[in-house]
Parts: structure tokens; C-alpha cells; sequence
């Protein structure tokens, strides 16, 4: 099985055109695009015009090709659309909104998570502490969640935080594969400590909770997006954590995505203009 990792476009339309062609050269069996799918600058708020007006014609593409494609939102991506996006997927068969999911191609089992740990910028919606121990970095702002009337700003989103889920509960309440070795995660959020979570002023802020999943139950992949820059950064786009291998091909003005061959286990990372 050949798969095509893509993550972080933000809605860049040329990206997503040269996604369909990359694939079809590449002759892909699955395209996974892991998260921040939509614009991210000007009217948050017009993100469904994206998702009824470009990415319908995009799956449908995928669709009729008889590719899988396999997605969820993001960080920079409102919640409050995620009905529109389900229902957009729903309509072609080969299209699959992965968050908190599984979803079974041949002997592979793909589970997706897209929730994030917390950071300072003010966009709560896909937001978590990372363990209930997670001390919070310094925040540019008050909080806002999307609601259907608008943004709603947090007077207090410490506390809020605190009455929800943390990334470890989220990460370890996820539908469970058959077989461990033949799994593969899409997990928008990468771990710590492998050099995928560095950001452009040097600090690193990956996930305790998700570097603690992984090296326990070793999934045969991990797949991660959410840092751009981390890879020119850090120099880093994949490491090994025991027998799992983590990908993390970033997303800066080149297209950039890596192509896995499941069965030689062979991965590289391209960039294209």
C-alpha cells in the first residue's frame, strides 16, 4: 500500500491542485491530509465556503479515482463547521473524516486524534492541556471559542481548560486497532522529545502524553503535522521511537509532503513550487 502525507495547507488552492497530480504520479492507494485543511487568514467565519466550494470538487476528484483520502480539521480550522465537513465526506465513499476514528484499509488500521495541546495564541477551539500536571505557556490574548453566533471570548480559559479532557485522556479513549504493529496514527499534534515539535525561536512543544502513548503501545506509524517549521528547524522530518516510525513533513512555501510505501517501508519527504 502507497500512501501520500500531507498536513498543514491552510487552504492554499494550488497545493491541494498539485496534491491530486502528486497522487496520481505517485500512484497512491491512500492520501492522508492531517489537519489545518482551511484558510486561516481574513473572515474565519467563511471556512464553509471553502468546504462547499473548493473541497467538495477536491474529494470528489480522489473519489472518482478511487483514492482514499483521509482528513480531519485542525487547530486553525472552526469547530463549529465540523457538521458542514462531515457531511461533505459522507458524500464520497472514499473519503473519511478520520478525528477520534478508525477506519480499516486491507490489513492496515488508520486512527486519527486532532485535538492539540494548549499554546498561547487565542483560538481555543481543538485546544487541551496536554496531562492534568500541564503548565500553561504565557497567552497573547483571552481565549475564544467559535460558537454559531460568533466568537465567544473565555474570561478564564485556565479554569475552562481544566474541566476538559486532557490530551492524554483523548489519546488514550481513542478506538483501540486489532493489531497493534499494523496500525497506523494520524495524530495532529506530534510527541516530544524527537526533534518534530521544534518551533522558530527554539522551544520545543510536543506532547508528553502522545510521546508516552506511542512508546507504549508502538503503533507501526505515526503520523504528525501542526509545527511548520519544525523539520528546517530542528533538522529533523522522522524518527524512530522503538519500532514506531513518527513523520512530521512541516508546511512552509514549498509544497511539502512525504511518500510511504507500507510494504518495503520506504518514506521520503519531497518540496515542490
Amino acid at each position: 500500500m502507497k500512501i501520500l502525507f500531507v498536513t498543514d495547507l491552510h487552504g492554499e488552492v494550488w497545493k491541494y491542485d498539485l496534491l491530486f497530480k502528486v497522487a496520481q504520479d505517485f500512484r497512491a492507494d491512500v492520501v492522508i491530509n492531517s489537519g489545518d485543511m482551511f484558510p486561516k487568514n481574513g473572515n474565519l467565519y467563511a471556512q464553509d465556503k471553502f468546504i462547499t466550494g473548493y473541497l467538495e470538487k477536491h474529494f470528489a476528484q480522489f473519489n472518482a479515482a478511487g483514492i482514499y483520502y483521509l482528513c480531519y480539521l485542525g487547530n486553525d480550522d472552526l469547530r463549529i463547521f465540523d457538521d458542514v465537513f462531515e457531511k461533505t465526506c459522507s458524500k464520497y465513499p472514499f473519503v473519511i473524516n478520520l478525528a477520534q476514528r478508525k477506519f480499516d484499509i486491507g490489513e492496515f488500521e488508520f486512527i486519527g486524534m486532532n485535538w492539540v495541546v494548549d499554546y498561547p495564541f487565542r483560538l481555543k477551539d481543538w485546544c487541551r492541556m496536554d496531562t492534568k500536571d500541564y503548565v500553561f505557556q504565557k497567552q497573547f490574548g483571552t481565549g475564544l471559542l467559535s460558537t454559531p453566533n460568533g466568537i465567544k471570548e473565555l474570561d478564564d480559559w485556565f479554569s475552562y481548560a481544566q474541566t476538559l479532557p486532557t490530551i492524554e485522556d483523548e489519546v488514550n479513549q481513542l478506538i483501540r486497532p486489532k493489531n497493534m504493529s499494523q496500525s497506523i496514527y494520524v495524530i495532529h499534534m506530534p510527541p516530544c522529545k524527537l526533534g518534530l515539535d521544534k518551533c522558530g525561536h527554539g522551544l520545543e512543544v510536543g506532547s508528553k502524553a502522545v510521546y508516552n502513548f506511542l512508546l507504549e503501545h508502538q503503533p507501526k506509524l505515526s503520523l504528525h503535522g501542526h509545527i511548520h517549521e519544525s523539520p528546517e528547524v530542528s533538522g529533523r522530518w522522522y524518527a524512530e521511537l522503538g519500532n514506531t516510525i513518527c513523520i512530521q513533513p512541516g508546511q512552509l512555501v514549498p509544497f511539502t509532503y512525504v511518500t510511504i510505501d507500507l510494504k518495503t517501508m520506504k518514506f521520503d519527504r519531497h518540496t515542490e513550487y
